[in-house]
């Protein structure tokens, strides 16, 4: 009917089959007139009005420049308008026109006079889309249009070869003008679609495009990914670096993606917290109804409330038994339902889901085409099978597979891209959201979790998400997948698909109780992991103990014996792997077997032909992907779940109350706080009780107190860092804060002190000048510009205190919260400090201060004292009147500040004149082996210091001589982190391999050879087998013929499997004991490198080498060695036999093989170093937030969390745009291959069909159903040899620490006798000593003799090398030359331990590590218990610890959280008490010790070791007043050595320093 209809539209025959079927054939002029224009136009009638939009959008576009290339398109397009008004004219003028012969009675058919009108309507529809597309914002060019010209000329080729040949045939042209039109609309044409291939850039985006050339990439170069070209040009030149990444566009930047999502996840997670709350009421009345239910006794009102009362006592009774019960409930109910859930997936899919819908579109297309392959393949075989075809055929077949691949290709390509961009951005709105939400988070939600633990939602979860979201659409493609093949094979080979399903769904649950078990395992591995690395952790933060106390061996036991059940937990773990490798491996064989077996089993007249089986086989292969993923995802997807409920709880909780703080104007004092109690927790006691304070505007006020008395908590609650239980506090005016630890940025000195805020010259050098930063920085290396390691590692303590009051200082705020920031100076700093900063005639006179300070000799100077006594404030007055009451605060002072009082009352202008001090010591820094000394007390000059001056002009000449030098030495301390560039090098791998072990490696390859010889053996034999079916053709085939087939095919295939197996157990075994050989190696060196090492390497970076490197080792490496083996021989066997099944084919394959090695490496030097760049951006991520989490109060006190936001916004972004990059160029390189492959297919069909005269059909099959796999194999190859080059980075960077130099060995040949020391007699002869080969000289050869049990004081300022002396005794660094004695052995002969063993020493800052008390006291377990209880006793600890519940099992915190600073202190007091040794070393403490404290200790050592030989460095003159004879130090030189009195009547260096500490005569000889 419908023919009949168009063969009267066009006047000729619409379709014969007669026209296909010869040697030769034709489409029908008909069908060329009708569907072959109808197809490209309508496709445009489709898309244009989205063009036409873009004219009539309100938008008022500002007037693109009309390029040249927009004009041509114009012109072209106005030509081809012209030709169809022409063709017109030619139809009207031959039915019409005047002319010369008869008018004929036959006009043209209707077809002539409608395709040039619609034609011409198209064109003009046309004109209008390309003005469209140049008014669109940022378009450079259209994809529609681009595929419409590619379809218009693709159509035209046929009636272009009809109009040809029928040409050729007649020897003339029948129809001229309408020839010669065709021809002339078909050059156009082709014009057309080459300039609408090209982007037509505007030249004032040319700049924006150059920073990202994406933007301006044409429809090709996008599909492509060409436009990625010159990055791997580049890459592959020279390595790439960070600064030639390219901008990331506007919608993949952090910013766009945070915003979107913090969009919806406000409405979402408020109507999650609506939910939450039903349920809660919910539960809370079913509980009410469960109460009068249980109590039928209760009628009416009132008895309800007498029954409530009858209930409490009885609960009160039974009460104790329950407790613990209860309380287990309680948080059994509060894992529950604390937190709002269920609201993160709808939150990520309505902030991506244009995305998500896009790349669903992709894959489904994909898809679908995946399943013509092997249809075309059966349509092939069954052409070689019938020599009576056209050979035509077999060509359209040939060409068919090649465009269904590509299109597979390019469809598979934009899926993955967009999927793994979408990854991306997930990941990153995690990361963002994290990070915001720690700026404000509640102190509660806070404790719940560790700064680890917060970095983990980052990382880990945030990449699990990440992982998941790549492959979400497989949640339902699989399934689709699944199905397809199964009706497919049920069309091919009948019901007997069935077995072979059944075979696949066995495999199911075998493979889920596999995956579950790991799961388990995992769970484990990753519990010592964790614990691994935190005492990692710990044994590297107090590296510097572990040496001065021998204590190495003992914690490299606690590591080894982790990671010795780690490696058991991993060895199962690879068992289990081994076993699920196994059954992947044997599936696709067993299920063909299967399905073969039974489907010529069922009846005699089932054959296996070539056709049925390599079609099936093609579909078997189709099948496993699926199968295979669905297990991985859903595990995959059980891990995000957890991820989730982890996110949602941090992001859910609560925030901080910012209202805890009032500012009301109306007030007239800038602090208020009435009756205010505050708890750190909600639900906790309050730590402060009824405090009620007024602060005046412009009052300088002193916070006092004992330890723990709540000083530095109502700092917090004057930052609204508390929970308010009761009363209010309101403050005017902006605050500024200055925390008890200092935290220091990973910045410059100067952006530390700016901090955010302008930069004022005068202002600076004032502040800087005022906090007696001048001369820090003229040892600094870039002065103020230096660069500040990671919590300020490269600062002593004093200088960092001094850098945050300065940033206080800086900040020009109106009230300053100052917590303690005197405690880590020194006294005569503080009193500088105090004069020039904080005190009445300071820089900040005018602001209101608030000061918490254990200094004694401070408080007459302030307003007013505030005195805190258990949290409650007890007395609130001046110096004068609370002296006067004689309350708690006189008690305090006279106990402690006897020298205190002595002076001001001696010196009444002392203080004014005591800060114009020359040579005090200045805090030792925490660092001592920092070479940046701290220089205050050097210049500290004023202009009455001049009746000193000319004892000190000599040392202040040579400081000026010293600075020169240094300047040119001043290296960066944290030596950037080496990123290994180029290709990793061969001997990497070698040494990889000789950790597995030679034998090993060489069997586990020949038994993979094996298996891919089964492999192929296998298929060979299902060809021969299938040409059974052309010799017994209409005959019986033969029942034992049929058993043998089955049986060799089954056995080879199990034989596979089996191989597989084998070779991946010995694998599992070979990497695990290269694991455990890498990791002790690196162990064993990293514990034996001298201390040097840890100072100019921040921790984090050896961590990483003990986490990621040896995760990588563990895990990663065996995988992808594994999966590279598999992929290098199955490609090779592949190439091997399509070369079997057509010898041509060796032809192509060495041209190919080129390109493929080009791309390949191209790929793999510009991937590597992108992968490489993403590891090193990603850090700055990590250690920026968790500096951010440290310094919390600080960042909200002055209020800079914006500040913060951008700037982790930035990092991501730098981030980001290396794992952009890196995501494309896998694409770039996967299209690339995906086209070799294409070729492949192509070239091994268009081989049968060229040789189909002497090929069997079965070969056929078997080379092109091989062929359809090579591309994915291929594209795996790569990724594979990249990932393994990307992975084994890891080995490198494990062996590059385990090479360094070490310091001397721990025990030697000679050592010393068994009681060596006895006497404990130290001599120095000549000693010199230098930090690092290439600095100065620290100690400028010290000679000395100290006698058997005498006291040693030590002093000096900072840097005179009082720090190093001790250091040297240690042998922390080595004698430049000259030597120690100790008891006439020289100790640079005898082993490390034996020397540190024999010495103690009590460190400046305690260290604890996590583990018991025990441990802590005696790791070796030397000692009985009742020793320790001994020395507990001793050092005043034995109450404490006796009242612990599990006593010495007491457990620690990571550096010992859960003690108190003092308590530390007495335990290292004890450490040393236990070793009794003859020689004591005393690094005094300089911490925020309190004064008791401090007695404590000073007693106890002068009673408990006087029998020892005791070294004191001294921070306080009162200590050492007592000892037999004083060392001072200046410079690395002894200037004098002699008992305390004889020193000050000579009048010299101590002498001065002895009167500005303010100890008079009578002090001393009260002493």
């Amino acid at each position: 009917m419908c023919a009949a209809i168009l063969e009267e539209y066009c006047g000729s025959v619409f379709w014969n089959a007669s026209y296909l079927n010869r040697e030769d054939p034709d489409l029908p002029v008909c069908f060329e007139q009708t569907v072959l224009v109808w197809i490209p136009l309508g496709f445009l009638w489709l898309c244009a009005p989205r063009h036409l939009a873009s004219l009539y959008s309100r938008k008022q576009v500002t007037k693109k420049h009309l390029s040249k290339l927009y004009i041509c398109k114009q012109l072209v397009g106005s030509l081809l308008f012209l030709t169809a008004i022409a063709a017109l004219a030619v139809t009207l003028g031959q039915d019409y026109g005047p002319s010369a012969e008869p008018p004929s009675t036959v006009k043209n058919a209707g077809v002539y006079y409608v395709n040039p009108i619609l034609y011409a309507v198209t064109w003009i529809l046309l004109l209008l889309c390309q003005e469209g597309v140049r008014r669109r914002e940022g378009a450079v060019d259209s994809a529609t249009l681009f595929v419409f010209w590619l379809f218009l000329v693709l159509c035209d080729v046929f009636p272009f070869q009809t109009l040809l040949r029928e040409a050729l045939r007649l020897g003339e042209i029948s129809d001229v003008p309408r020839f010669c039109l065709f021809y002339i609309s078909f050059g156009l044409e082709l014009i057309a679609l080459i300039l609408s291939a090209v982007a037509d850039i505007a030249p004032e985006d040319k700049e924006l495009f150059k920073k990202n050339p994406e933007a301006g990439a044409a429809f090709l170069s996008r599909i492509t990914f060409n436009w990625l070209n010159s990055m791997m040009f580049k890459g592959n030149r020279q390595p790439l670096v960070q600064e030639d990444l390219w901008e990331l566009q506007e919608e993949d930047s952090t910013a766009t993606i945070n915003d979107r999502f913090q969009f919806f996840m406000k409405s979402e997670l408020a109507a999650a917290r609506v939910r939450l709350e039903k349920k809660l009421k919910k539960k809370q009345d079913s509980k009410a109804k469960g109460a009068t239910f249980q109590n039928p006794m209760t009628n009416g009102l009132a008895n309800g409330v007498s029954q409530d009362v009858l209930m409490m006592e009885e609960k009160g009774k039974k009460d104790d038994g329950n407790k613990d019960d209860e309380k287990k409930e309680k948080d059994k109910e509060k894992e529950e339902v604390d937190h709002p859930s269920s609201w993160l997936i709808s939150t990520i899919y309505k902030s991506f889901k244009g995305l998500l819908l896009e790349s669903a579109f992709f894959k489904l297309l994909q898809d679908l085409l995946a399943f013509a392959s092997p249809q075309l393949l059966k349509l092939m075989i069954s052409f070689t099978q019938d020599k009576s075809r056209y050979i035509w055929e077999g060509y359209l077949y040939a060409v068919l597979l090649l465009l269904v691949a590509i299109l597979q290709s390019l469809f598979l390509q934009q899926y993955f891209q967009r999927c793994f961009v979408l990854g991306m951005k997930v990941r990153t709105a995690i990361i963002a959201a994290v990070y915001k939400k720690a700026l404000v988070v509640s102190n509660d939600t806070r404790k719940e979790s560790t700064v680890g633990e917060t970095v983990n939602l980052m990382s880990a979860d945030a990449q699990r998400f990440n992982d998941v979201t790549n492959f979400i659409h497989l949640l339902w493609s699989c399934p689709m997948q699944i199905l397809l093949s199964i009706v497919f094979l049920w069309i091919e080979l009948g019901p007997s698909v069935l077995a072979g399903l059944a075979v696949m769904v066995l495999m199911g649950p075998i493979n889920g109780l596999i995956a579950n078990k790991a799961r388990k395992i995992q769970i484990k591995s990753m519990k010592f992991k964790d614990k691994r690395l935190k005492i990692m952790n710990e044994i590297l933060n107090g590296m510097k103990i572990l040496k001065l106390y021998a204590w190495e061996p003992s914690f490299q036991k606690q590591v080894e014996d982790i990671r010795e059940k780690e490696l058991k937990v991993m060895k199962k773990f690879a068992y289990l792997s081994s076993i699920s490798v196994f059954v992947f491996n044997t599936a696709p064989a067993l299920v063909s077997l299967a399905t073969f077996a039974v489907f010529v089993g069922v009846s005699p007249s089932n054959i296996l032909t070539a056709e049925k089986a390599f079609t099936s086989i093609s579909l078997f292969n189709l099948l496993r992907f699926p199968l295979a993923m669905l297990p991985m995802l859903i595990a995959a997807i059980v891990q995000m779940t957890v991820s989730k409920k982890r996110l949602e709880k941090f992001l859910g909780g609560e925030d901080l109350k910012t209202d805890v703080v009032l500012h009301d104007p109306s007030f007239n004092t800038a602090v208020s706080v009435r009756d205010g109690s505050f708890a750190w927790e909600r639900q906790s006691e309050p730590l402060l009780k009824n405090v009620s304070l007024d602060i005046k505007p412009g009052r300088l006020v002193a916070v006092v107190g004992a330890v723990g008395s709540g000083k530095s908590s109502l700092m917090s609650a004057l930052l609204g860092e508390m929970y308010t239980t009761k009363g209010f506090i309101n403050i005017q005016g902006s605050l500024a804060f200055v925390p008890q630890q200092a935290w220091i940025q990973n910045a410059t000195l100067k952006d530390n002190v700016l901090f955010g805020s302008q930069h004022d010259k005068t202002r600076f050098q004032e502040v800087i000048k005022a906090c007696a930063l001048d001369p820090d920085l003229e040892l600094l290396p870039g002065r103020e510009l230096t660069e500040i390691g990671e919590k300020g590692i490269n600062l002593s303590g004093g200088q960092k205190q001094r850098v945050s009051l300065a940033r206080a200082a800086y900040s020009q705020a109106d009230i300053y919260l100052l917590d303690d920031p005197l405690s880590a100076v020194d006294s005569h700093v503080g009193k500088h400090l105090f004069h020039q900063v904080i005190g009445p005639n300071g820089l900040l006179k005018d602001k209101t201060r608030i000061l918490v300070t254990h200094g004694v000799s401070f408080l007459p100077y302030v307003d007013e004292i505030v005195v805190l006594v258990d949290g409650v404030v007890s007395e609130v007055g001046s110096y004068k009147s609370l002296r006067a009451s004689k309350g708690a605060f006189s008690e305090f002072l006279d106990t402690y500040a006897k020298e205190q009082r002595n002076r001001t009352t001696s010196e009444p202008g002392g203080f004014q004149e005591t800060v114009d001090v020359e040579l005090i010591p200045e805090t030792e820094d925490l660092q001592p082996d920092s070479p940046l000394e701290d220089t205050v007390s050097l210049t500290l000059k004023r202009e009455n210091s001049i009746r000193r001056s000319k004892r000190i002009g000599s040392v202040r000449l040579r400081r000026q001589s010293s600075i020169k030098d240094k300047s040119n030495k001043g290296q960066r301390l944290i030596e950037k982190e080496t990123m290994e560039t180029g290709q990793v090098k061969f001997s990497v791998f070698l040494q990889y391999l000789r950790a597995m072990g030679w034998g090993y490696t060489v069997i586990v390859f020949l038994v993979y050879l094996l298996q891919n010889i089964a492999f192929i053996g296998q298929n060979l034999w299902l060809s021969d087998w299938t040409n059974d079916a052309v010799d017994y053709y209409n005959m019986t085939y033969p029942s034992w013929k049929r058993d043998t087939r089955v049986g060799v095919f089954g056995v080879l295939g199990v034989a596979q499997g089996f191989f597989v197996f084998f070779s991946t157990l010995l694998l599992a075994k070979a990497s695990i004991s290269a694991s455990r050989i890498l990791h002790s190696r690196l162990l064993n060196n990293i514990l034996r490198v001298p201390m040097v090492f840890y100072d100019t390497t921040p921790i984090g970076r050896v961590v990483n080498r003990f986490a990621k490197d040896i995760f990588t080792v563990d895990e990663a490496i065996p995988q992808s060695f594994r999966s590279w083996l598999m992929c290098v021989l199955g490609v090779l066997g592949t190439l091997f036999v399509i070369c079997l099944a057509t010898p041509f084919f060796t032809i192509i394959i060495i041209p190919l093989a080129l390109v493929y090695y080009f791309v390949q490496r191209f790929y793999v030097a510009s991937s590597r170093q992108l992968r490489r760049l993403d590891s090193v951006s990603c850090s700055p991520i990590y250690s920026h937030f968790s500096e951010t989490v440290s310094g919390l109060s600080v960042i909200r006190a002055y209020g800079h969390q914006e500040r913060f936001l951008s700037h982790n916004t930035k990092t991501i972004d730098e981030n980001l745009k290396s794992v952009y990059l890196w995501i494309v160029s896998n694409r770039w390189l996967a299209i690339r291959l995906e086209f070799l492959g294409n070729l492949v297919v192509f070239f091994s069909a268009l081989l049968a069909v060229l040789s189909r005269d002497t090929l069997e059909s079965g070969l056929v099959g078997l080379s092109i159903s091989y062929s359809l796999n090579v591309t994915q194999t291929l594209n795996w190859l790569v990724r594979m040899t990249s990932e393994l080059e990307t992975n084994i980075v890891a080995v490198e960077r494990v062996s590059e620490y385990t090479e360094l130099e070490n310091e001397a060995k721990w025990v030697t040949d000679t050592r010393p006798p068994e009681k060596w020391p006895e006497a404990g007699r130290v001599q120095f002869d000549n000693y010199k000593v230098r930090y690092r080969p290439g600095l100065d000289l620290v100690l400028h050869g010290i000679t000395c003799d100290i006698n058997s049990m005498e006291k040693i004081g030590i002093v000096g300022r900072t840097g005179a090398g009082k720090s190093s002396l001790t250091n040297c005794l240690f042998r922390i660094i080595e004698a430049a030359e000259g030597r120690i004695l100790i008891d006439g052995v020289d100790v640079s002969t005898i082993g490390l331990h034996d020397l540190r063993n024999s010495l103690t020493i009590i460190p400046q800052d305690p260290v604890l590590f996590s583990g018991t008390l025990r441990m802590n006291l005696d790791p070796f377990d030397k000692f009985s218990d009742e020793a320790i209880w001994k020395v507990l006793e001793l050092s005043h600890l034995k109450n404490y610890v006796a009242g612990l519940q599990e006593g010495l099992q007491h457990e620690v915190a990571e550096g010992g959280e859960n003690l108190s600073v003092g308590q530390r202190q007495l335990l290292c007091l004890a450490r040393a008490l236990l070793r009794k040794s003859r020689i004591l070393i005393l690094d005094e403490a300089t911490a925020a010790v309190d004064l008791e404290t401090d007695d404590l200790i000073q007693t106890t050592i002068r009673q408990e070791f006087s029998h020892c030989t005791v070294l004191t460095i001294a921070h306080r003159l009162q200590s050492i007043m007592d000892s037999s004879r004083v060392m001072v130090l200046d410079a690395g030189k002894i200037v004098e050595f002699d008992s305390p009195s004889n020193l000050l009547e000579k009048r010299g260096n101590f002498y001065a320093m002895v009167k500005d500490a303010g100890i008079t005569q009578e002090d001393v000889t009260s002493l």
